[in-house]
Parts: structure tokens; C-alpha cells; sequence
């Protein structure tokens, strides 16, 4: 049996038995994530005055760290880390520092993400913006070079990660006018974010901004960004229009079993099960494994391995005619409508 001849919304009851979170595994998590990280930057500080070389190769080995922090994160924004929700919470604000990622703001935008992915009325908060090839053929000459700039691989893998994190995160984007409590998730993570700065720079110097803080954020922004491209922007993804979009449809039919080797798996906690965590957000990052050991259908679901996703960067437009993710030179030769 497929995972597509079980109806999603029948997998969300069977993912339920997944959800509950271990108290001591989280916390476990967390230790190996935090305490690696931590000292892998005190080691490539320390290390910085007598080669630089060796300090930025550190810097970038940290980024894996960075990335699996934010998995922690992300799993405290669904309140699937602790039964605690305060608790996750204020552990995903903790950690919003590090990643450079205000919280609540964050958390918001994801759950419209969850809430609309694959529905063609609801883009533009929390995704990457996809066009169909009837609205890239009604853009202007000036529209599609902007569309194509936007989404060539320099700008989606290496400045728009720099943009999100670095410049787009100091303030509540997309909710500015939503309520105070996300200028405050803003503000407090940038009154937090200028003080350890402004203590590094104190302390550190220019040198460990530079050739240790800031890489570490770069290739880990890089890295995260791609891990969110793959697990919906491959050929055989789902859209549809918002009255024949349906919840569990797009869930499970447009979010990618993502095959990566067990370094990277480790390293991105288990991400790649994007599909399971589509259709059921509230599982923990290190119960996702367990899915799919005890569900071949869904084991087999959706598999896109590394070598397979790299295809992925050359896709751009939605043909709602063939259903499928299409460069711009296979847009380019269907008819016109």
C-alpha cells in the first residue's frame, strides 16, 4: 500500500500516537546541540590569534550546530518540544537569539505557512515565492527579469538568506500591524542580539565578527534556506487553487521525504521527514524516524535523495495544466493558452 491510498486525513489520526514529546530527550537534545555549539565558538576564538584559517573552518563546522538549533526552535514553535508550551516557548525565544530569528514573529508566520502550503490563493507569508506560467507570461518584460533574478540560486541560497537573517528579522515582517507582541519579539531579540555584539566586539575584536560570528550565520541561513526550498520546491510538488485546496492533500503530497545521509539527517533533526511533519507538526524532530520505521508506505513517499535535489534549483514556475514544477526553458516551449 502507498501513502496515497490512505486517506491524509486518516494518517493524522494514525500520527497521533507520535506526538508526545520525552521531557528527558528533549532536554538531551538540546544539551548535545547547545554544548557542541557553544564550544566550537569559544574553541575558534581562542584559536583566531594564531590562525584564521583554521577559525573560520570552525566557524562554518558550527553552522550544522546552528541549523539544529533551529530545528529546536522550530519544533518549540509548534509546542511539540515540551508539554510545557511556556516552556518551549521560552526556550524557542532563547534560541531565536542565537539564530537571529524573533520568536513569536517567526512562530506566526510559520503556522500561515503551515496553514496555506500548496494553496495558489494564499502565498507571500512564510514561503517561497513560486509563480505559475500563465501569471509569469502576463508579467511585464521588467516583472520577469525580476522574478528570474529572484530566483536564481546566488539569491535564494547566499544574499536572500543574508536578507532574512541578518537585515528582514529586525523587524516584524509580515505582521506589522498584527500587535505589539511581535515589535516585542522583534525588539528584545535585537536589544539581545546588540549586547552579546557589542560584547564580542568588545572583547573579540572585528576578527571574531567577522571571521567566526558571521560566517556561522551565513552558511547556516544558506543551508537552512535550502533545506526549505527542497521540502516543497521539487517537480512532482501540489498546488491548487484555494476552493479545491485541501489541508492534508497538500500536507502529504507536497512536502518531501528528504533522503539525506545519517551526518546530515543528524544535523538538520530529521527535517527531511517534511511530508510527516506537514501532516502532523505537533511530533518531535527526534520521534519522526519512528514514523517511518514503522510506516513503509510512508517510508517510501515522496523520496527525493541528495544527489535528486540539487534538480531542484532549476525549477521556477507551477504548470497547473501538468501539475508539475518546470524550469523556465520548459515554460518556455508549451503552447501558449
Amino acid at each position: 500500500m502507498t501513502a496515497a491510498e490512505t486517506d491524509p486525513k486518516d494518517w493524522v489520526r494514525i500520527l497521533a500516537a507520535y506526538r508526545d514529546p520525552d521531557a528527558l530527550r528533549s532536554v538531551f537534545e538540546l544539551v548535545v546541540t547547545l554544548v557542541p555549539f557553544l564550544a566550537i565558538f569559544a574553541l575558534a576564538w581562542w584559536i583566531l590569534p594564531y590562525s584564521s584559517l583554521v577559525a573560520l573552518a570552525l566557524a562554518v563546522l558550527n553552522a550544522g550546530f546552528l541549523v539544529r538549533l533551529f530545528v529546536i526552535q522550530h519544533d518549540c514553535g509548534h509546542g511539540s518540544y515540551f508539554k510545557n508550551r511556556t516552556l518551549s516557548d521560552w526556550v524557542g525565544r532563547a534560541i531565536g537569539v542565537l539564530t537571529l530569528t524573533p520568536y513569536d514573529v517567526w512562530r506566526r508566520t510559520h503556522a500561515i505557512h503551515h496553514a496555506g502550503a500548496g494553496n495558489l490563493d494564499k502565498r507571500g507569508i512564510g514561503d517561497i515565492v513560486t509563480l505559475t506560467v500563465a501569471e509569469y507570461r502576463a508579467l511585464s518584460l521588467f516583472g520577469r527579469i525580476r522574478y528570474r533574478l529572484y530566483r536564481h540560486p546566488l539569491t535564494l541560497f547566499f544574499i536572500g538568506p543574508i536578507y532574512i537573517f541578518v537585515f528582514q528579522n529586525r523587524l516584524p515582517v509580515g505582521l506589522m500591524r498584527a500587535g505589539g507582541e511581535y515589535w516585542t519579539s522583534a525588539m528584545g531579540t535585537n536589544a539581545a542580539l546588540a549586547a552579546i555584539g557589542g560584547g564580542l566586539l568588545w572583547f573579540g575584536g572585528w576578527k571574531l565578527l567577522a571571521l567566526v560570528v558571521l560566517p556561522t550565520v551565513v552558511v547556516a541561513a544558506s543551508a537552512g534556506v535550502w533545506l526549505f526550498f527542497v521540502q516543497h520546491q521539487f517537480e512532482e510538488t501540489h498546488w491548487d487553487n484555494g476552493d479545491e485546496w485541501q489541508l492534508h492533500d497538500a500536507a502529504l503530497n507536497g512536502s518531501s521525504n528528504y533522503i539525506l545521509p545519517p551526518v546530515l539527517r543528524w544535523f538538520s533533526g530529521n527535517i527531511g521527514i517534511h511530508h510527516v511533519h506537514h501532516l502532523y507538526a505537533r511530533i518531535p524532530f527526534y520521534r519522526l524516524p519512528e514514523v517511518l520505521r514503522d510506516h513503509a508506505a510512508l517510508a517510501n513517499a515522496q523520496r527525493l535523495t541528495l544527489l535528486e535535489s540539487f534538480a531542484c534549483a532549476r525549477l521556477h514556475l507551477w504548470d497547473e495544466t501538468s501539475r508539475r514544477l518546470l524550469s523556465f526553458a520548459e515554460a518556455r516551449a508549451l503552447p501558449a493558452a
